[in-house]
């Protein structure tokens, strides 16, 4: 390729490059205009009234067969590969029971301890 048309290929896309610049420029105050005359959202409107929310959760307990609920949709649809999918995926439940009954015992909510105040 000649220097002359490198020269003006290079010319060209630096033309180019200073145009996209100066509409990216351009659009930004258009775009914060936009953004400033949509309406705010009441918090408390989006997300309802927080008097109709359930008592909170004074206990979690753990249950003896993490993978109940996922074994009794059938076999894991992974054609060949069925016993090692199940494999890892026990390996996956019984370890996110583990962390949750972690989280429960560090936020005191595990219903496992004996409670101190029940004198029964």
């Amino acid at each position: 390729m000649s220097q002359n048309r490198r020269r003006n290929r290079n010319n060209r896309a630096k033309a180019n490059n200073q145009a996209n610049s100066g509409q990216r420029k351009g659009n930004t105050g258009a775009q914060g205009a936009r953004r400033k005359s949509e309406p705010s959202v009441d918090p408390v409107e989006f997300w309802g009234d927080a008097g109709r929310l359930p008592d909170p959760i004074s206990a979690v307990q753990g249950v003896p067969d993490v993978r109940a609920l996922v074994t009794s949709l059938g076999r894991v649809p992974i054609p060949g590969q069925e016993t090692a999918a199940e494999h890892w995926f026990s390996l996956v439940y019984e370890r996110s029971a583990v962390l949750a009954g972690a989280l429960a015992a560090a936020g005191e909510i595990d219903g496992d301890r004996a409670d101190p105040d029940d004198e029964t």
